[in-house]
């Protein structure tokens, strides 16, 4: 039987990918339609999605800008419609499994089974096996992605046409900003899409992950996105290797940015070479030398990871935004319960290593509860020693409460 539509695509197909899309959450499009908006009428939108990308005829819209503040700079994110997640999603999953069984065992970032700890634990291992570290910094990849070597890239895992013709579509949809300026792109790929990670995930298994591996063997290397770092056993070989690296990014239309690319010596108790460069920040992580507690209940200094700095001010910055102050209808309870879930993702992924360096972090959060009762509570006000009895009083009778409280955080 000879198929109505030019393009074979199952409709199950799409309503896994919007299930997929819904798990994932996101912020609504240039449309403002939220995930529960198209959920309102979920057949309609759905059967929408399917007919126009089995016909061929679907069209991205275009894409949200939004920029986020960063050191020195912003990051542009682009976001797409619920619609065009989803039918992101189709392509993603139709493409996804081909990429897979070539994609290097280093490669981690935006893959199933994998994630950054397992990153961060491969790496921490081979710092106490090698010296040298290149910390591997890439100038705006997700944004300067060139399309002519991408495609090359793709049309050698597949030749499906409706997966091509869309890729190129997203590739080319420009971006609006939220005064209706369209910005029209010749090169990247919107960061926030959900087309996008697997797309450069494949760009530098060709540009970074196979070069390495064909031209130096030896190497070791982890890469998350286009956040990588490479182990070398001498300064000599790091040095070489390092230029060779910005050569071969050059090569693929990018560049290692001259600032944050750096060589870094692996400095611990065996290992005490001088050498201005000794830590460098991978994942949220702050590699360094630690004096550590051995075994035997002796110190030593390793080179191990922990919460990094930036991460510390990232989070310190996020809890004085909610400005718990004013939120003087609700109950130390219901802070509870709305800050629970974000403290315990915090500590699952900053606490892996070094929980103890989260103290720190939390301490400001006690503050802000402090600051709250007072501002709840008429009687507190008066005195610190008063509120500081109340805030020990409440931990004393339910200390596991807060999730930072758990961890030893205390008031």
């Amino acid at each position: 039987m000879i198929s109505a539509k030019p393009f074979s695509i199952s409709k199950w197909t799409v309503y896994e990918a919007w299930l997929r899309v819904k798990a994932n959450g996101g912020a609504a499009g240039i449309d403002e339609q939220s995930i529960s908006d198209f959920e309102q009428d979920l057949k309609k939108n759905l059967y929408k999605i399917w007919n126009r990308m089995s016909s061929g005829s679907y069209f991205p819209p275009t894409v949200k800008r939004v920029e986020i503040p960063k050191d020195k700079g912003i990051r542009v994110l682009g976001i797409p419609t619920v619609s065009d997640r989803v039918a992101q999603m189709v392509v993603k999953m139709e493409l996804e499994p081909e990429l897979e069984s070539v994609f290097d065992n280093d490669s981690y970032g935006y893959r199933p089974n994998r994630s950054a700890h397992d990153a961060l634990t491969i790496t921490r291992k081979r710092c106490w096996q090698y010296d040298w570290v290149i910390d591997l910094d890439i100038k705006g990849f997700f944004d300067n992605l060139n399309w002519e070597l991408l495609g090359k890239a793709l049309r050698k895992h597949t030749n499906n046409p409706w997966v091509l013709l869309y890729i190129d579509r997203w590739l080319k949809a420009p971006m609006e900003t939220s005064d209706g300026l369209i910005i029209e792109r010749t090169k990247g790929t919107p960061q926030g899409g959900v087309i996008s990670p697997l797309l450069a995930n494949l760009f530098l298994h060709y540009a970074f992950d196979m070069w390495l591996r064909r031209e130096h063997p030896d190497v070791q290397f982890a890469r998350y996105a286009d956040d990588a770092v490479v182990h070398c056993r001498s300064e000599q070989e790091a040095r070489a290797l390092k230029h060779a690296i910005e050569q071969r990014m050059l090569d693929c239309c990018l560049e290692c940015h001259p600032e944050k690319t750096k060589l870094v010596y692996c400095f611990d108790a065996k290992r005490r070479q001088p050498y201005d460069v000794v830590s460098f920040d991978f994942l949220g992580y702050c590699f360094r030398p630690r004096l550590v507690r051995s075994r035997w209940s002796g110190m030593f200094v390793s080179f191990t990871p922990a919460i990094s700095p930036k991460a510390k001010q990232k989070i310190r910055t996020q809890i004085k935004s909610y400005e718990l102050h004013r939120r003087t209808t609700l109950t130390i309870r219901d802070l509870a319960n709305k800050l629970n879930p974000i403290l315990k993702g915090w500590i699952e992924y900053y606490g892996r290593y070094w929980k103890t360096e989260l103290k720190s972090v939390f301490y400001v959060l006690n503050q802000r509860l402090l600051k709250w009762a007072k501002s709840k509570y008429k009687r507190l006000r008066t005195s610190n020693p008063k509120v500081n009895k109340w805030l020990i009083g409440v931990y004393q009778s339910q200390p596991n409460l807060f999730a930072h409280w758990q961890l030893g955080c205390r008031p």
